[in-house]
């Protein structure tokens, strides 16, 4: 297991790459934490929660709401957690996201960590303090930035995940290369989504590869007011599109970068757009669909991003280099 110290503003984060969550023991005091799930990752690991203390939420983005909160907080109470008890998430994003609030608000803010179980959370949810909770089809509407106090990066997890979620994964990576890897993009375009399931050492270095670059993406901009909402590159439409169509959340922001691919070439004659709908495509997933224009408008209106009558976007100006535009929601809704 590689330890790796990273320093926020207010915090610091342990990354453990390569690291088993029986090595947890290790890090934190065991009597003193309370682990949350998932229904799905504690069916597929029962082994390796035994003797821990620990909640089950149900699996989902649905359940990403209030009143799981209210759930957890509830147990919390009954196994009369304190300002000494340590949360950790083990799951996805949604797990992560909950862990990461609840830990937040509870007796306002005790420690927490993650162990990410799926790609999509290795590689992007479960790192940068973001924390929150989905309002009817708003997605994070409500929630906070606060680091946790360690990352746990275990690559066995990744053995039981369904093919729809290397797919979700990979989405989050094609991102990243995207906007800040020309690289990266280059290695791949030259494989596919079999070769890393092969291949564990290429998985490994790909995951802490993206999960280096968000960081630092982070550290120089932690709460979001310039070069982090590079990160939101495909989520302005994709989030719009996720809660609405019940879509996944890497099938939404594949959409979205397939969209705010083509518009960067509208706008500032980006020159790549094949290269990057057919990386998509090469990885499973879709690049556009059909929707109501004035419904995701609507959502569109409520971003976080939005400022008055336009909406700061994420656009390519390169392969692996990226910048934010604003455009009017007017100009918007006549490109959708």
């Amino acid at each position: 297991m590689q330890k790796k110290k990273f320093h926020f503003s207010n915090s610091s984060v342990d990354y453990y790459f390569g690291g088993s969550i029986s090595q947890l023991k290790g890090i934190v005091d065991k009597t003193n934490t309370i682990l949350i799930t998932d229904e799905n990752v504690f069916s597929a690991q029962q082994t390796k929660f035994k003797g821990w203390k620990t909640i089950v939420i149900k699996a989902g983005e649905e359940f990403k709401n209030q009143s799981t909160i209210d759930s957890v907080v509830q147990q919390l109470i009954g196994m009369e957690a304190d300002r000494k008890t340590t949360l950790v998430g083990i799951g996805g994003g949604v797990v992560t996201d909950i862990t990461g609030y609840v830990a937040s608000i509870y007796m306002r803010g005790i420690s927490f960590g993650f162990i990410p179980s799926s790609l999509l959370a290795m590689v992007d949810a479960s790192i940068g303090g973001k924390n929150g909770i989905d309002i009817g089809v708003y997605k994070n509407m409500v929630g906070v930035i606060r680091q946790p106090s360690f990352l746990l990066f275990d690559p066995s997890l990744l053995q039981t995940l369904p093919e729809n979620e290397w797919r979700n994964g990979f989405a989050e990576i094609i991102k990243h290369a995207s906007i800040k890897d020309a690289a990266m993009f280059k290695q791949l375009e030259e494989h596919e989504v079999s070769f890393y399931q092969r291949k564990k050492k290429e998985l490994n270095a790909l995951v802490q590869r993206n999960a280096l670059l968000k960081t630092r993406v982070v550290q120089q901009d932690e709460f979001e007011k310039g070069d982090r909402k590079l990160l939101n590159f495909g989520h302005t439409l994709g989030h719009a599109l996720e809660n609405q169509y019940e879509l996944s959340h890497g099938e939404a922001i594949s959409i979205g970068m397939g969209f705010a691919s083509t518009l960067s070439k509208k706008i500032n004659g980006f020159k790549n757009v094949d290269r990057v709908v057919e990386l998509l495509k090469k990885y499973g997933l879709p690049t556009s669909m059909e929707f109501d224009k004035e419904k995701v408008i609507n959502v569109l209106k409520m971003d976080k991003k939005k400022t008055k009558h336009s909406i700061n976007f994420i656009l390519l100006e390169k392969i692996g280099k990226a910048y934010i535009q604003s455009i009017s929601i007017e100009q918007l809704y006549q490109n959708l």
